[in-house]
């Protein structure tokens, strides 16, 4: 008999697995897909961005309202933590200029390779095409390619997933074997629909880059591309929570410039030229956002340059969720103790995307995986040495 089960092989889950392991317990690892970390493998392929490197204050913030647990628990394993860790793999990482941390190798494949090989040598049991079933008692059940099959260990740690990117293995299907528990899904990290005029189409495709966008308390210094659906890209995502929650979307087109520069400059004589040229000559914009300006601006106002600072985005609400990064909703921290265990079901623990919580890209994310991966991992393991030493007393005892 195994003493842990790991359900789920993304981030979370492996961090699980391997503090288990490296406490000695053995570990078996199931997962619903044919491979592991097919969505931490996506995530990578143009940069696998594992964290930020800035102050675990500014670092927590980026996160918003968080469940005092989760401060507790992201702090425990931060930025800097994090990159000890991949280097630890033998995968040496660098900082851009950002603050954003990769790997040298950028690619996510050898740092999995090197996890992966860690974790066999720890003596962990990995078992693909094995999906959640539920509980029956405190037996945990599986579909596998061989039918049916039961595990009873010491302690369980699901690690599955939230309902983004469901052909990676993140449907949300497990919500449905844990009760009243799961607070409702919604979009997170994602894009907003946008009927575009005509005149947008040559656009379409495009970064828009030199901006600053602004949703609710939210705001960040970031580029976005437009496309054929709408408006999508890292600071479009950074903002979308407020947005998802009925903020109006806005855009500084000219972040570097005061409400009176652009007024200035707007007031300079217009001449013979066009409003689209004057704009242009006086303002610096390139077509994009001169495009921009004109498909959520006019009719033009007779004070123009508000507008300019803050663009009000017309849009008609979130892409659909399979199509978001992550997901907001899951396991409700209500339902949880401060180790992450289910208060209805001691031994089982939570960790991941699939807990109630959600951070923007850029490293926030994928640490908060892996923090959230080591704590209950390490909580497990705690909990079933004590739970060993309990029965074994008891039985000692006994005449």
């Amino acid at each position: 008999m195994t003493d842990a089960v790991v359900i789920g092989a993304g981030p979370a889950g492996l961090m699980a697995a391997d503090v288990l392991a490296q406490a000695g317990l053995s570990v078996t690892i199931a997962d619903a897909m044919p491979s592991v970390g097919r969505k931490f493998l996506m995530a990578g392929k143009s940069g696998l961005n594992l964290t930020k490197a800035e102050p675990i204050d500014a670092f927590l913030a980026a996160y918003g309202q968080l469940p005092p647990v989760m401060h507790h628990v992201v702090a425990d394993f931060g930025p800097q933590q994090v990159m000890a860790w991949a280097e630890g793999l033998g995968q040496p990482v660098f900082t851009g200029s950002t603050g954003r941390v990769f790997p040298k190798a950028m690619k996510a494949s050898p740092l999995l390779r090197a996890w992966m090989a860690r974790l066999d040598g720890l003596g962990v049991t990995l078992n693909t095409r094995w999906r959640w079933t539920g509980w029956d008692g405190d037996t945990v059940g599986f579909e596998t390619p061989d039918g049916k099959v039961t595990q009873h260990p010491a302690v369980t740690i699901l690690a599955m997933g939230g309902a983004s990117w469901a052909r990676l293995g993140s449907d949300g299907r497990w919500a449905r074997y844990m009760g009243d528990v799961v607070a409702p899904f919604a979009p997170a990290n994602m894009g907003f629909v946008v009927d575009w005029s005509g005149h947008m189409t040559p656009h379409l495709g495009r970064p828009v880059k030199s901006v600053a966008l602004y949703a609710g308390d939210q705001a960040t210094r970031g580029e976005f591309v437009i496309s054929k659906r709408g408006v999508e890209g890292g600071g479009i995502y950074m903002v979308s929570r407020a947005v998802r929650e009925g903020a109006t979307l806005h855009i500084d087109l000219l972040p570097d410039w005061s409400l009176d520069r652009v007024r200035a400059a707007l007031d300079k004589p217009r001449g013979k030229a066009s409003l689209s040229n004057h704009l242009r000559k006086v303002l610096r914009l390139d077509p994009t956002r001169l495009a921009l300006l004109a498909e959520f601006g006019r009719p033009y106002p007779d004070d123009l340059a508000p507008l300019v600072k803050a663009l009000p985005v017309s849009h008609q609400g979130p892409r659909p969720m399979d199509e978001a990064i992550s997901t907001a909703g899951g396991v409700r921290f209500d339902a949880l103790t401060d180790d992450l265990m289910l208060r209805d079901r001691p031994g089982v623990f939570c960790a991941g995307e699939m807990l109630d919580w959600e951070a923007p890209t850029g490293g926030y994310l994928i640490t908060g995986c892996l923090a959230t991966g080591r704590w209950a991992g390490r909580a497990a393991a705690e909990y079933a040495k004590s739970h060993a030493i309990s029965v074994s007393a008891s039985l000692s005892d006994q005449p």
